[in-house]
């Protein structure tokens, strides 16, 4: 990992008194980063076989060892139960988000709360005008990519795994499955591209660069979500680079997080008005 020196000084434009920091802090370098969220979707592979397993065994559709032989069926006779492939979803990506976020702040307490990159952005916007803008962020966003994606997809729906997941649920598990879909996710995805993945690169390359491929990269890892339908990666680029602008310009994580929420919570909307109630 490379060695970056800090410029703690304050300029004409800070209105807040920056982090007492050391000279010189570790700031991870682009493998570290990539490493980092390589191991979030690992986190959520083993995560969700272990939460499947224990769902099956407390639910009874796993009554012996030998079922483990036939894990699939099981598997598959257990999801038909109400709520269960929410509650999998749920436990998948608390399992790998909050080990996530808890091992990053140990890992570089330092950087946490440092505004301006190679700080991962856990402070105050430059001006509370930025929350605002990240609400309209979102919204755009939502608006623009889908109609992007629409003109893209010549008529081909788009669907992702959460909202084949929200069609199919009641509405007690709705709640808590969307509530996850604009708070925990935007938070842990913000971190690992906005954050660590963001300054990492930008030790190496200018900040156009550094965005985009940041953002390129945020985009491409949605694809399994997406059932690997190719014509959603524009939107998702897009709503990325959106971020990326917003995590600098404000020099804090927050707006990103809430534009990426506000954007969740506008899909969170359409599920619930589109589609009718599971059993």
């Amino acid at each position: 990992m490379d060695v970056l020196s800090i410029d703690t000084r304050s300029t004409p434009f800070d209105t807040r008194l920056p982090p007492v920091l050391p000279a010189l802090v570790r700031a991870p370098g682009v493998w570290t980063a990539l490493g980092w969220i390589t191991l979030y979707f690992v986190l959520q592979l083993a995560g969700g076989t272990l939460a499947a397993l224990a769902l099956a065994i407390a639910s009874g559709s796993l009554h012996s060892w030998q079922g483990l032989l036939h894990f699939d069926d099981v598997l598959g006779a257990m999801l038909e139960q109400p709520g269960m492939q929410s509650l999998l979803a749920i436990l998948t990506l608390a399992v790998a988000a909050i080990p996530i976020l808890l091992l990053t702040r140990r890992r570089w307490p330092r950087l946490w709360p440092v505004g301006r990159p190679p700080g991962f952005g856990f402070a105050a916007p430059a001006t509370s005008r930025y929350l605002l803008l990240a609400v309209v962020v979102g919204v755009l966003a939502t608006m623009l990519g889908g109609w992007l994606t629409d003109w893209l997809a010549h008529g081909q729906t788009v669907t992702q795994n959460i909202e084949q997941l929200g069609k199919s649920t009641s509405l007690g598990w709705r709640i808590p499955l969307a509530l996850m879909a604009v708070s925990l996710g935007p938070l842990v995805e913000e971190l690992l591209f906005r954050g660590v993945l963001l300054s990492a690169l930008l030790q190496r390359w200018g900040s156009a660069t550094a965005i985009l491929l940041s953002s390129l990269l945020f985009a491409l890892m949605h694809l399994p979500g997406l059932n690997w339908q190719v014509f959603a990666v524009p939107n998702l680029l897009l709503l990325a680079l959106a971020l990326a602008w917003l995590r600098l310009r404000s020099e804090s994580i927050w707006p990103s997080v809430l534009a990426h929420g506000t954007y969740n919570l506008m899909a969170v909307v359409a599920w619930f008005l589109a589609a009718p109630l599971g059993g």
